[in-house]
């Protein structure tokens, strides 16, 4: 009984890494280095956030509700949990966590036009570096979402795959959500430095 039993139980096993069940493993261990990767280059400009605002701070008569929506844009980051391991496994959370983070860039975007109406602040060496380190972040941010929409890609191809289809949902390979764009991000944004102080208007 035992020997039919262990027998039926490789015989399973086999059949399973014949359909692609270690290849499933693989691709998931992928999505998640990969996520890794993404939540690695987001906490980076989350810790960058509060020397920016420290620093813009210092500045006589900034606007402060341009900065106001930077500080409350990174709470709502913080606010979300996610684990830092695995990605999101349904749309709404991975939705939830897109929002967030298109919140802060936004809110970082609108700063940083605000910032050329101010000459000294825009000389800041201090500002200048985080400038620099925020843009460099937003760059790997672009790229780490395209390597982890490549990864689900192949991820949720290998389950859908016959015959991997038949058994990959009963064994806990759900398919993943993707990063979606941003509505709007097909149009170039309209920037005008000008802030209403046209010569000869």
């Amino acid at each position: 009984m035992k020997f039919t039993r262990l027998l039926l139980v490789m015989v399973a096993a086999s059949m399973l890494t014949g359909c692609g069940y270690n290849r499933l493993v693989s691709l998931k261990q992928q999505t998640d280095s990969s996520w890794a990767d993404v939540e690695n280059v987001y906490q980076r400009r989350a810790d960058l956030v509060p020397n920016l605002v420290k620093t813009v701070e210092g500045a006589a008569d900034f606007e402060k509700s341009t900065l106001k929506d930077v500080i409350e844009a990174r709470q709502q980051v913080n606010n979300i949990k996610v684990d830092p391991n695995s990605p999101p496994a349904s749309p709404q959370a991975m939705e939830a966590f897109q929002q967030s983070q298109d919140a802060l860039s936004g809110a970082l975007s609108r700063l940083l036009v605000v910032v050329e109406r101010y000459p000294d602040l825009k000389a800041n060496a201090n500002f200048q570096n985080l400038q620099v380190q925020l843009e460099g972040t937003e760059n790997r941010i672009t790229v780490e979402r395209r390597k982890f929409n490549e990864t689900v890609q192949q991820y949720n191809t290998a389950t859908k795959q016959f015959p991997t289809v038949i058994y990959s949902g009963l064994l806990g390979f759900k398919e993943r959500p993707y990063f979606a764009s941003r509505p709007g991000s097909d149009q170039a944004p309209e920037v005008d430095f000008n802030f209403g102080n046209q010569q000869g208007s």
